[in-house]
């Protein structure tokens, strides 16, 4: 069975955001507007975080993206009274949007902040309408969102590969920031293959995980720069 889980080389990352642009692209995210923005109601499935190391004069930004950690002990599964989210057998940590009542526990307790209430329904401008993406469904009002690992996209991998009667590559199934990063500083695939590149990179000496105390087991690693 696969494990599908992600490695961001720190080191390649330039903090451009074609990721964060892909991936609302991608998956249909609503669009909101300044206000909104200001109450801090922005949806965003992947984010660039800044962070700041030493103090003034002599500081140091980074950024650091930060998809779903598709946690293989995910705390949001746990607290959902109606199961809109769970973890599938193949370790993604799913949404079933229409399941959703809006409760907000998930989100609530989720350490890594990464699941996005939709407090309005989602809106956009007349000239963008035709470019929505339809394989992914567009999210009604008062639902949480999160990445999802475009996991549209492995369904209809799927699908092609049956009708071509062969496997399942490695190439054909990667997520839209995966495949948008100029600097090739995301990879993807299965972590249950010891051969992967994801796999590979995630036993460098590089590798950490967000918050690993916690014992969430993310399957989002990153390799640390400057080593």
């Amino acid at each position: 069975m696969h494990r599908w889980g992600m490695v961001i080389d720190l080191d390649k990352c330039s903090g451009c955001q074609a990721c964060v642009v892909a991936c609302h692209a991608e998956n249909n995210i609503g669009i909101i507007g300044p206000e909104e923005s200001a109450k801090g109601r922005t949806i965003s499935w992947i984010e660039l975080i800044p962070y700041i190391e030493g103090e003034y004069p002599h500081i140091k930004a980074r950024l650091l993206p930060r998809p779903c950690m598709h946690c293989d002990h995910p705390p949001c599964t746990k607290v959902c009274p109606v199961n809109a989210t769970y973890k599938n057998e193949e370790g993604l940590v799913a949404q079933i949007n229409y399941r959703c009542i809006g409760c907000r526990y998930c989100t609530t307790a989720c350490p890594y902040t990464v699941k996005y209430f939709n407090w309005y329904a989602p809106q956009w401008p007349k000239e963008m309408k035709g470019s929505l993406n339809r394989d992914v469904s567009i999210r009604t009002k008062g639902v949480v969102e999160k990445c999802t690992f475009c996991s549209h996209r492995l369904l209809k991998a799927r699908e092609k590969v049956k009708a071509e009667g062969r496997d399942l590559l490695p190439e054909d199934y990667i997520p839209a920031c995966v495949q948008a990063c100029p600097g090739g500083a995301m990879y993807f695939g299965d972590l249950n293959d010891p051969f992967s590149t994801v796999s590979t990179l995630s036993r460098e000496r590089r590798a950490f995980r967000l918050m690993e105390d916690l014992g969430t087991e993310p399957k989002v690693y990153y390799l640390s720069e400057g080593m």
